[in-house]
């Protein structure tokens, strides 16, 4: 994909608005990260008071994923919840618009020597990644000193997918996007020895997926990781990255190929990549993206798990 070009119709009036927005963001965010942090929780605060609808997905996800904890256990885990969602909307923000060594004293990197290991035997890298709140800015922490290509889908509004692919992309010129549904650029570039970073998580249909069970529930699974790991000839390498309590930053995790992947069923990768899911959400419940509703798809005469179907 051709890297992104401001436009002049983007300075028309119906997106004044947006750029309001964005010069207020970015004066924001030249605050100390300790503010920027602060400001996060106060954010999440008033989302989770106001963004009834992705509450209620978001607590319903708890209800079904941890049973085990008590009601009161499950709603503080939900205001942490969306207090992590609020920082995000800064911790995106500083990832498009720090300066690159400012942004660079957050990283703690572990497990690097994977991806130069399997860059140095000339395979391909599925840097499998989760949906977590940090995403944004493990994946520009990460691009700082390795190349990693991303999958993307265009963003509704013009001025706001530019100013986003511009944010994203400034972190490794050599770094490449690829739409989403390009099956062929993406296995091209993984024969080409390259890494790309691809989350299987979320719930996109039942049209690619197995129903395998998640924190004990049948989830619609993309079977996707498998055939693009077969046909790439490629590794699945895991990366988790958790924001540290401390305010020293985010510890970012490239975990060791899986060993024997794909195996003998796409179900069984399925359900193997889903056990990560249960180990690697697990150990940081709070920063996990509770608000989609990763089981909307059913198997065939089960009942719909959330009340109401919202996007």
């Amino acid at each position: 994909m051709d890297r992104p070009v401001f436009r002049g119709s983007f300075l028309h009036p119906r997106f004044w608005p947006l750029w309001l927005g964005l010069a207020l963001l970015w004066l924001l965010v030249k605050l100390p990260y300790g503010a920027l942090l602060k400001l996060g929780r106060a954010l999440g605060a008033v989302m989770y008071r106001l963004a009834s609808s992705r509450r209620k997905i978001a607590a319903r996800n708890l209800e079904l994923c941890f049973p085990a904890l008590s009601a009161a256990e499950r709603k503080r885990l939900l205001k942490d919840n969306f207090a992590s969602t609020g920082i995000a909307f800064f911790e995106m923000a500083m990832s498009w618009w720090w300066p690159k060594s400012r942004l660079a004293k957050l990283a703690h990197i572990e497990g690097l020597e994977h991806l130069r290991q399997a860059q140095a035997d000339g395979q391909g890298v599925i840097l499998m990644a989760l949906h977590f709140t940090t995403l944004e800015i493990g994946a520009a922490l990460l691009g700082q000193v390795h190349t990693i290509d991303g999958m993307y889908r265009e963003h509704k509004n013009p001025l706001f997918d530019y100013v986003q692919r511009r944010g994203r992309e400034r972190h490794n010129l050599e770094a490449t996007t690829i739409e989403r549904e390009d099956v062929r650029a993406m296995l091209k570039v993984l024969r080409a020895g390259r890494a790309i970073w691809y989350a299987p998580d979320q719930d996109y249909g039942p049209k690619q997926s197995l129903f395998v069970p998640l924190f004990g529930v049948q989830a619609a699974t993309v079977t996707a990781t498998t055939k693009f790991a077969r046909l790439g000839r490629a590794r699945v390498l895991p990366f988790t990255q958790v924001r540290l309590a401390d305010g020293r930053g985010y510890r970012l995790t490239i975990h060791p190929p899986l060993a024997e992947f794909p195996g003998d069923s796409e179900e069984a990768d399925c359900l193997r990549i889903n056990q990560w899911v249960e180990q690697a959400v697990g150990a940081c419940p709070e920063q996990y993206l509770w608000a989609h509703r990763r089981f909307k798809t059913r198997p065939a005469g089960e009942s719909k798990l959330y009340k109401k179907r919202l996007s």
